[in-house]
Parts: C-alpha cells; structure tokens; sequence
C-alpha cells in the first residue's frame, strides 16, 4: 500500500472500532469520524479525508447492512482490508466498581455480543447508537450504575476506567473492514502476493444464467471466497451479486472465469485488487 498522510475516514465517534481499525491500518495518521457510511465516501470523493476504512461483515453479526449499494458507483476503489478483532470492554466512570453498575450502554450489536457475560453480573444491557457515543455519554453523564460497552481506545478518549477486559462471549469475534481509495486507481498489486478481487454483477434474465455464469470459475479452478446477493433500487426482480475470489484480473484463469461471467451478465464491475490480509491464513 502507498504512503498515506491522511487523514482516514470511518462511521461513528472516535474511539468506535472503525477508528482502532484506521489506527491500526495507518499508525500515527489522523482518523476523520463521519456521522454515515454516505458521509464516509463523500470525504473520500471531496478530497477531506485520503482513505475510508469501511466494515462489511462480522464474524458473529454477519453482513453490515447498508453497504454494499454504496460500493458500485460510490467513486472509490478497494485498496486494501484488515481483520479486526473485537475485545469489548466495560467502562465506567472514575472510581467506579464493577459492583456499582447496573446499566451498560452500547450499541445493539455489541450488546447482543457480550449479553453472557451482562446476564451474569446482572447488569441491564440498554441500546444506543454506537459503542463509542456511548462511551461519550457515560463520561458527560458521570454516574457510577451507568457503563458502556465500547473499546479501550474509548476509555483513552473519553477519560473512562476499564472495569473489565475481554468481555466479548465468543473469542473468534472479528470485523472485517475494507480500506477504501478515490481518483486514480492505483497499481494492482504483485502477483507474488496472494491477492483478492472484488467485484458485483447482474445476470441477464435467461433460464440458469447465475449457474451458467458461475460455471466458468469451477472449470477454471478459480477459488471463490465470497457471493452475496442484494437487491439495487427495490427492485425484485433485479438482483445483484457482490462476489469476490481469488487472484488478479490479469491472472489467465481469472480472466478466463470473468469473460464466461460477463457473457451471462448485463452488469460487471470490479470493485477492487487488493492484497489479503494474513489473517486469512490463520483461520
């Protein structure tokens, strides 16, 4: 990846796991909070912020909703993703005790990933928008009963305690999140690393066109990692697939897989190149 000055744009408040996400992506470079994943792209699109580091699915909650119909047309190119993985924390205000809480902020999802551990320190789990506003609000609130649910990047943020770590009730609790560019399309990446691409189609409407248009990657020996479908425009009879695989463009059995697919297809979009993580490896 090139040289990043940024600065990062991600969705929530600082201290959210999108922020830790940039930090870890891009140490030492401002991050940019935006108040939607539409705000995101239109920072990367008006020059405010270099790159966007967007979350598309989680290892518990599965797919992040509202993001695929922004990737076809959103202007920005995949450079890049990380595996993040997801240690909540319960934070509370200065010299608060983990006896003294009865509420514990965050948001639903996040809530719904340590609800174990809540349920045993008989504390009521209660909704917000995100994990570090809420954060932000224990702190403004400064009351002993109320936490939040949120990272300890939070807690360095907004002055909070840490009363206990790694409070998540499943341990292989990981955010995937995509590094995302403006302008230029940058170079692919080199074909000795091991690669991914991104991209979504739309079958012509003829009897087995999605099996007929996937036929090429089984025949030629393209591995694909993932095919989602999601309607565009709420249109039920128009659905799109979002899909991603294994190697380049360039490399001859993708290209081979794309020429099949493209055939059976009215729409084809490659999202983007970009190096895999090495994380993959180790699950």
């Amino acid at each position: 990846m090139t040289t990043v000055t940024g600065p990062i744009a991600f969705q929530g408040a600082l201290g959210a796991y999108a922020d830790l996400a940039c930090r870890a992506v891009f140490p030492g470079v401002a991050t940019l909070p935006c108040p939607t994943f539409g705000a995101v792209f239109a920072a990367v699109r008006e020059g405010q912020a270099e790159r966007a580091v967007i979350p598309v699915e989680n290892s518990l909650y599965g797919r992040i909703a509202d993001i695929h119909h922004l990737l076809p047309g959103g202007g920005l190119k995949i450079v890049g993703e990380r595996f993040q993985p997801v240690h909540h924390c319960l934070l509370g205000v200065p010299g608060a005790k983990l006896e003294d809480v009865k509420e514990a902020l965050s948001q639903e999802p996040a809530l719904g990933q340590v609800i174990g551990t809540l349920r045993r320190l008989n504390i009521k789990p209660v909704a917000r928008a995100d994990t570090a506003g809420s954060a932000a609000e224990v702190a403004a609130i400064g009351d002993k009963s109320r936490a939040a649910v949120a990272s300890s990047l939070a807690a360095e943020i907004y002055g909070l305690d840490i009363l206990m770590r790694d409070i998540e009730d499943e341990r292989h609790n990981t955010t995937r999140f995509l590094v995302m560019t403006g302008g230029k399309e940058p170079p692919r990446p080199d074909f000795r690393n091991k690669c991914i691409t991104s991209f979504v189609f739309r079958v012509r409407n003829l009897p087995a066109a999605l099996y007929k248009a996937l036929g090429g990657f089984a025949t030629n020996g393209v591995n694909m990692t993932k095919l989602e479908s999601y309607m565009e425009d709420g249109a039920f009879t128009a659905t799109f697939f979002y899909s991603e695989v294994d190697g380049r463009p360039e490399d001859r059995n993708v290209a081979l897989a794309f020429d099949e697919l493209k055939f059976f297809s009215e729409k084809f979009e490659i999202l983007g190149v970009f190096p895999a993580d090495p994380f993959r490896d180790r699950v």
